[in-house]
């Protein structure tokens, strides 16, 4: 019981997987379970490992594995997959009983959908997008066809499919340099490069088919890089609008995203009026039209060029850690970062009642 006898909500923050995202997902949930108040929740951590084994319950398993691997998460790829087959089964004899689900997960396996449709079978209700929306948003180039069936303008693209052939003339042809090289399938710019000529074109398509069986190969559009999340259900409303200035490199790549200096974020950003409320207008649009809840982050391109404004896509699960781009809009609209999960939280908890009757 709490100081008010209030019962306190329990709260299964699920975070790993077998994701390129991994070490991403460590870092978000160790700020999230640090700022989830402790008066109001009991936290049951779950750890999921790199070959998938879920580490919960008993001697605190899924806490013990973030604590240990929290330093290795600095970099890409630093937490090892390691073989924990013998103490572990795949999946716990015994899930936890609990309130709601906070899936701290990013990438394939847990921001695609994947998770979404296990937690319904198992019947926990769980914060952010369900099934479809995290299936859709998960791949690129199905989300912009969403987008721009909404009326947005996207970048033009070429898909490349593993096993099937590509003419790279035809493509520079039609892109032109430089080309972004992306896995349709995962986030956090793993994977990512960019090619300024054939040879790194091609070498950019042997590494993005590292993370996934579809790449996604973009023109590059030069401008100024704004990012939106969007919060709510029914009715939801855009936060304010952040810019992204790289700093150690020439875009917002794995670097520039998670290490500290690597970029600037300016919150709000130093933009037009007119071009404020017509990004926000465009993410809750993009959000709505993909069927996104609770939470989700579109990222767009203002064109120096034409001054129009490019979709690129929609985040289901953005991050949150010290750095993400979410919780630094909350704050600029007067949220603190424990307030903000409260609100993800309630918000869930409401909507599940109302799914139960």
């Amino acid at each position: 019981m709490g100081k008010n006898n209030t019962v306190k909500k329990r709260i299964a923050v699920i975070f790993g997987g077998r994701s390129g995202e991994h070490e991403v997902s460590l870092k978000s949930a160790h700020q999230v379970i640090n700022a989830l108040d402790k008066n109001k929740y009991e936290i049951i951590p779950v750890a999921i490992t790199k070959v998938g084994y879920w580490l919960v319950g008993e001697g605190e398993k899924g806490r013990k594995y973030l604590e240990d691997n929290l330093e290795k998460a600095d970099h890409e790829g630093g937490v090892e997959s390691g073989d924990i087959s013998e103490c572990c089964s795949k999946f716990p004899e015994k899930f936890p009983s609990v309130d709601l689900v906070l899936p701290i997960m990013h990438g394939t396996f847990g921001e695609d959908g994947k998770l979404q449709g296990m937690l319904e079978m198992l019947g926990l209700p769980y914060v952010f997008s369900g099934v479809l929306a995290s299936s859709l948003a998960m791949n690129k180039r199905k989300t912009k066809i969403i987008a721009k069936a909404s009326g947005l303008k996207i970048a033009k693209d070429v898909i490349v499919i593993r096993g099937k052939k590509f003419n790279a003339e035809k493509i520079i042809a039609k892109l032109n340099f430089p080309i972004v090289i992306k896995p349709s399938e995962l986030g956090s710019s793993v994977g990512t490069s960019l090619a300024n000529s054939k040879e790194e074109l091609e070498n950019g398509i042997e590494e993005a088919f590292k993370y996934g069986d579809e790449i996604l190969l973009e023109q590059f559009i030069k401008g100024r890089e704004l990012t939106v999340a969007v919060m709510g259900d029914k009715s939801p409303k855009a936060l304010p609008v952040i810019e992204i200035i790289p700093k150690i490199s020439g875009w917002f790549d794995y670097r520039a995203k998670y290490e500290a200096g690597g970029s600037q974020e300016v919150c709000p950003a130093e933009i037009s009026e007119e071009i404020r409320k017509k990004v926000q207008r465009y993410a809750v649009k993009v959000f709505k039209a993909v069927g996104c809840l609770d939470l989700a982050r579109a990222d767009f391109i203002w064109s120096v060029e034409d001054g129009k404004l490019y979709f690129l896509e929609i985040n289901t699960i953005p991050g949150m850690t010290a750095t993400s781009l979410a919780p630094q809009a909350a704050a600029a609209a007067g949220m603190e970062f424990s307030v903000f999960l409260d609100k993800l939280i309630e918000g869930a908890i409401k909507r599940n009642k109302k799914i139960q009757g």
